[in-house]
């Protein structure tokens, strides 16, 4: 379904602006507002690319397991919750970002995925560069395919379509360094969280996870993990479990909108994707 050549991979690693492109042409990358709404939640990779009107073997998900994962644990965080559908505003704190700080234009997506509300993202992690620690990011257009005569280089037309336009339901990123629990003062002067969401966590793996579980669980909010196997999933559970005195509350599953390009020279003997696992507290 997918290649692993790296000439699919979309963003330019080397330009870090949310004006980032697509090296893609049109026909197999989102370059532009959907065509219609979304009937009902989608639950994989197969709803997402009809959706969006791609064929399956775009390479798009290499990039886009980052915001569908958001749009997906905003689903199973608020399951059967009344007010969320509702909410004009929607504050994620995205915990432990790495090789997401190359691609930031591709949570441009989370446009499309929430129409009509305003989406603020707090990246936060050690990872952030010290001169980036600060750095705001607007993003309020669709990252452009390659195709010069495509509709996606006119603003006007790319932000007109059957959906709200980007412009109401624009995506605003902001870069943290440091660990959660020693920024979290600072960034909820702005923003008080919906939703945490750590990606690739591996919490069993460090111990500076424990005062970040702590400080979750004082703050009674969601928050929704993934890691590279089951396994993994298991042992963060324990050391949750550990911390708070209570199981996770969103059992460890699959995730429908995981990478879908194996993780290679892993030292464990089963299959690792990129975010292939979820659980919660």
């Amino acid at each position: 379904m997918f290649r692993s050549n790296k000439q699919f991979l979309a963003f330019d690693s080397a330009n870090r602006s949310e004006r980032e492109s697509w090296n893609l042409p049109r026909e197999l990358c989102p370059c532009s507002g959907p065509a219609s709404l979304k009937s009902d939640a989608l639950s994989n990779w197969k709803d997402y690319f009809e959706w969006r009107c791609l064929p399956l073997h775009s390479p798009v998900a290499l990039l886009l397991h980052w915001p569908l994962l958001v749009y997906y644990a905003t689903q199973i965080a608020f399951s059967g919750k009344s007010g969320v559908e509702t909410t004009k505003q929607l504050f994620i704190h995205y915990i432990g970002p790495e090789k997401e700080l190359f691609q930031l234009a591709a949570f441009g997506e989370l446009c499309a995925l929430f129409p009509g509300v305003r989406i603020h993202v707090e990246l936060v992690g050690p990872a952030i560069p010290e001169k980036r620690d600060g750095e705001k990011i607007d993003i309020d257009d669709y990252a452009h395919c390659q195709g010069a005569d495509c509709m996606c280089r006119s603003s006007s037309l790319n932000k007109g379509s059957a959906v709200s336009s980007c412009m109401s339901s624009a995506v605003t990123l902001r870069l943290r360094k440091g660990f959660y629990h020693d920024r979290y003062r600072d960034i909820t002067e702005d923003s008080f969280p919906h939703l945490v969401v750590a990606p690739n966590a591996g919490i069993a793996a460090y111990p500076s996870w424990l005062p970040t579980i702590e400080l979750i669980k004082e703050m009674n909010i969601p928050a929704v993990f993934s890691d590279y196997c089951e396994e993994a999933c298991h042992l963060a559970a324990r050391c949750i479990h550990s911390v708070t005195g209570h199981p996770i509350r969103i059992p460890i599953q699959l995730n429908p909108f995981r990478q879908p390009l194996v993780v290679e020279n892993s030292p464990l003997f089963i299959p690792c994707y990129p975010n292939c696992f979820l659980f919660g507290i």
